[in-house]
């Protein structure tokens, strides 16, 4: 199973375990992971599983879609690195994948 690990935003970081298929939102919710809200429960709906990627995961993960992009535009301190986690399926090669938790959710 890839590895991916989560920072928050005070620097605390944890790496977990990710079955492949499922998102990074997901995991996080299945592994206790602090401050992946995921009110929507995958749906793309609430903006709550919002995190940063870290740059050189930007190309490999790909761009964020439409749908995505429109519920980023809601997201507390967005960057370019901004993505929502529910919309992040893991596969294999995402082994050390980092992502960043921001300081609140929407």
């Amino acid at each position: 199973m890839p590895a991916v690990t989560f920072i928050s935003a005070s620097g605390d970081v944890r790496t977990i375990e990710i079955e492949a298929g499922l998102s990074v939102m997901e995991g996080a919710v299945q592994n206790g992971i602090p401050a992946i809200v995921a009110e929507c429960g995958g749906a793309c709906a609430y903006a709550t599983c919002h995190v940063y990627i870290e740059p050189t995961w930007r190309t490999k993960i790909g761009d964020p879609s439409p749908t995505e992009q429109a519920m980023l535009e809601y997201v507390h301190s967005p960057l370019p690195e901004s993505r929502l986690a529910c919309q992040i399926g893991v596969r294999d090669e995402f082994n050390g994948l980092v992502v960043r938790r921001p300081e609140q959710q929407r």
